[in-house]
Order: structure tokens, then C-alpha cells, then sequence
């Protein structure tokens, strides 16, 4: 079994070469925009889990993943191609709404900002 430092550098390494693969060889539409938010390797090598996300946010969800699962074969060749292992985990990937959650947190704290900067503007006027 890897170690946790090996797996990490392995979940590493299929991250940069999946990043580069959509980028520059994948020539579907429907996977236009897309970011890798994480990748982690099961201890066995057997699985690799793939999250994504996109600008666009969860409509685009449905659309991503199966665009994902229609260009897995292809994808887990060539990453298999580029990777120093004896077998290459299967390929599993997972809509990410972390990025779209932190762009709502922001929202919510710009719009409290912006109530307190003009609570203490009224604050100030009548003083």
C-alpha cells in the first residue's frame, strides 16, 4: 500500500495531466470551461475520484459529467500513458459545489459590508 505522501503526489500528478489534456486535447463542447477542483486516489490505486466544477455552476452539471464520462476511456489512456504505474485506477468523476458555495459566502458578506458601511453612514449623519 502507497503512502499517504505518495498518494497525495499521485493525486497530484493526474490533476495536472487531466488539467492539460481538457485544455488542450479534448475538443468537446460540453467540457468548455471546466476546472479540476481535486483529485484523490484510493489507497488501493483503484479508483481515482475527480471533482469538477464550472463557471457557469450547477446548470452546467449534468451536461460536464457526461461529457467527462463520455471521454473517460481516452482520458485514463492517456494519463495512463503519461503515469509511472503498473495499473492505472479506474476513473470516477463528482460535481464540486465548493466553488459555488464560497462565490454565495461572498455574496453574503459583500451585502453585509455594504449594510454596515451604510448603517454607520446614517449613524454619522445624525450625530
Amino acid at each position: 500500500m502507497p503512502s499517504p505522501m505518495r498518494l497525495q503526489r499521485i493525486a497530484d500528478r493526474i490533476q495536472q495531466d487531466l488539467s492539460e489534456l481538457l485544455l488542450f486535447k479534448i475538443q468537446d463542447p460540453r467540457l468548455a470551461g471546466i476546472t479540476i477542483t481535486d483529485v484523490k486516489v484510493d489507497r488501493e490505486l483503484s479508483y481515482t475520484s475527480i471533482y469538477v466544477s464550472a463557471i457557469e455552476g450547477q446548470e452546467r452539471a449534468k451536461e460536464v459529467l457526461a461529457g467527462l464520462e463520455s471521454a473517460k476511456g481516452f482520458l485514463r489512456r492517456e494519463l495512463a500513458q503519461r503515469a509511472q504505474l503498473r495499473a492505472f485506477p479506474q476513473l470516477r468523476f463528482y460535481w464540486d459545489p465548493t466553488p459555488e458555495h464560497a462565490d454565495h459566502i461572498e455574496k453574503l458578506l459583500d451585502q453585509i459590508r455594504d449594510e454596515t458601511y451604510k448603517s454607520n453612514e446614517t449613524n454619522d449623519e445624525q450625530e
